[in-house]
């Protein structure tokens, strides 16, 4: 038998509504590693809810371990078999320090106290917060927190752990380490892995792929069988491993090339077959992002320093004497590890946090010289939040986009223009703006939260991990939107993403932020050239450039400055076809 049994299940969240998941079957064996894939509203969460028994099937019956989870007098013993990381860290902290906040279920289980302390130091060495053991919850940064619910999930040392889009508010060498962790306790341990995702570089280290579409069961096979049908999955809103986009399409454009490549280096292989020894020509190196009219700085930062915590135990410095400027009408991508100070540079920029030393210049001026007209300064300088959530508060979404225009003094034909025109570029219906913040999906609050910074027409737009939570659909159509909004209205962008891929597609400069202090700036060229700077500050390299990297070293190119997939179909199109 196996050890989830998931047979003809339908799921609605009101008698009347259409269902979230519809008929489905299918069973999961102990001890497998399992990736489920979906665009966003396809049941991925509340599939993972019922099988943890948050949720109780509408139809049809979920057993895991024998038990039955509607049954009400299962739900302890299920609750120690199943442990689930959700989206939100928040959600899921409920202690003032790390180590205690790690030890709780582990006490509510009755674990003995020598055993406890064991699993909450090893359950913290394992997602890199050891160090952070004493240190306040509530002041850890979002990727901080999302380590810490996963060590508190890891203490309970549950038979089956479901991670929903838990490594998402992660940096890349954190997100390589939770991969490490799942596949240690899987392979080792034979605890039943279950993660839910949008990352496809997470995906492919399953034994299995399920991909779910409007809640039926769409696809279901190894990682290597799934992405091989790169059209399909892009038809339902998903993607895949850049590598693997990439032969796809030099497979189309009449280069023949194995189906389902996932890895950088498989692919160097199979390039390295058919590929001329030679270097590029000298006219194939990527192109600068053309510059953009007008050289005045949007906002300039003047030896800027944040400390929290000042005259505590728990004193930390966020940002350390930074100084840097962002130029009026460029995108500006910032990266760094997770704590690096990125979310608190970007509550600066508005006035949201006044700097405890320094100065902060928007337009040349002191944002803090005439604090009564701070105001002012914030709808000029739109900030969307790491969590979407925190920002939605009114009682329809429609009500939620106009408060920032409704707060302007503007006239209701321009509020009413605005919401329209907001919700129209962050792809949000007309039934959706009647709804309630709160009815809406992960994904749909984000695009809200966009949507209601944007309607103010601010001048500046600071996004804090615009795209996490959002399926490939999601995060092209959220992009495009920005990226026309910049081209309208002349704004600068500055986005703060963990996605080295998104960062590298859409950026003119990009700025690496490490333990506070400014580490990297310039072009995106000059960035990503810089590789071993990047992996000592625990980010990484889009994985075309990580394959392009790789036949350099094999003498196959002369260039590595490719950092999209249809940049590197140009450049081998070009020597496949000398």
């Amino acid at each position: 038998m196996s050890f989830i049994q998931i047979d003809n299940v339908s799921f609605r969240y009101r008698p009347a509504a259409q269902p979230v998941l519809e008929n489905l079957s299918l069973s999961i064996e102990k001890g497998s590693y399992t990736a489920i894939l979906g665009h966003n509203g396809s049941g991925k969460s509340t599939l993972a809810k019922l099988i943890c028994g948050i949720l109780t099937p509408s139809e049809g019956n979920i057993t895991v371990a024998g038990l039955n989870t509607a049954e009400e007098e299962t739900l302890p013993k299920l609750r120690e078999t199943c442990g689930m990381i959700f989206q939100n860290p928040d959600n899921q902290l409920v202690a003032g320090v790390v180590e205690e906040d790690v030890a709780f279920a582990p006490e509510n289980l009755g674990v003995p106290r020598e055993e406890i302390r064991r699993r909450v130091d090893e359950a913290l060495e394992t997602v890199g917060m050891t160090e952070y053991a004493n240190h306040s919850t509530a002041k850890l940064s979002g990727g901080q927190k999302q380590r810490v619910a996963i060590a508190g999930v890891l203490a309970m040392l549950p038979d089956c752990i479901l991670f929903d889009e838990a490594t998402a508010m992660l940096d890349p060498n954190g997100r390589r380490d939770i991969i490490a962790a799942m596949k240690k306790l899987n392979r080792e341990k034979n605890i039943t892995v279950i993660t839910i995702t949008h990352y496809m570089a997470e995906a492919i280290e399953a034994d299995r792929v399920i991909v779910l579409d409007h809640g039926k069961l769409l696809m279901d096979g190894s990682p290597r069988d799934i992405f091989s049908r790169v059209e399909e999955l892009q038809a339902v809103s998903l993607s895949v491993p850049q590598v693997t986009e990439l032969l796809h399409l030099l497979d189309k454009d009449g280069h023949p090339f194995p189906k389902g490549i996932l890895h950088a280096m498989e692919a160097a292989d199979a390039l390295e077959a058919v590929l001329p020894r030679q270097a590029f020509p000298a006219e194939a190196a990527a192109p600068e992002p053309s510059p953009v009219p007008g050289s005045a700085n949007a906002l300039e930062l003047r030896d800027i320093t944040v400390v929290y915590g000042e005259k505590t135990p728990f004193r930390k410095e966020a940002l350390s004497h930074l100084s840097v400027s962002f130029p009026r009408g460029e995108v500006i991508g910032i990266i760094g590890h997770t704590g690096s100070g990125k979310s608190t540079l970007a509550t600066l920029l508005n006035g949201l946090r006044k700097p405890t030393e320094g100065t902060v210049l928007l337009g040349g001026e002191d944002i803090w010289a005439k604090p009564k007209e701070m105001r002012k300064i914030r709808s000029r300088v739109g900030l969307v939040f790491q969590y979407p959530e925190y920002q939605l508060f009114e009682e329809t979404v429609r009500a939620d986009i106009a408060f920032g225009p409704r707060n302007m003094a503007l006239s209701e034909e321009e509020i009413s223009r605005r919401v329209q025109d907001a919700a129209a570029f962050c792809g949000l219906s007309d039934e959706e703006l009647r709804k309630s913040p709160f009815e809406l999906s992960g994904g749909q609050k984000r695009r809200a939260a966009i949507a209601g910074v944007v309607a103010m027409e601010p001048e500046v737009l600071v996004l804090d991990e615009p795209a996490a939570g959002l399926d490939p659909k999601g995060r092209e159509e959220i992009f495009g939107g920005l990226m026309e909004y910049r081209e309208r209205t002349g704004a600068t962008l500055l986005l703060i993403s963990h996605s080295m891929e998104e960062v590298a597609r859409y950026a003119d400069r990009i700025l690496v932020l490490k333990d506070g202090k400014l580490y990297l700036y310039g072009t995106v060229r000059e960035v990503f050239g810089q590789a071993e700077k990047l992996f000592d500050a625990s980010l990484d390299l889009p994985q075309i450039t990580k394959l392009f990297l790789e036949l350099k070293k094999r003498s196959l190119c002369g260039g590595t400055d490719v950092y999209t997939v249809r940049y590197g179909q140009k450049l081998l199109g070009r020597m496949l076809t000398c």
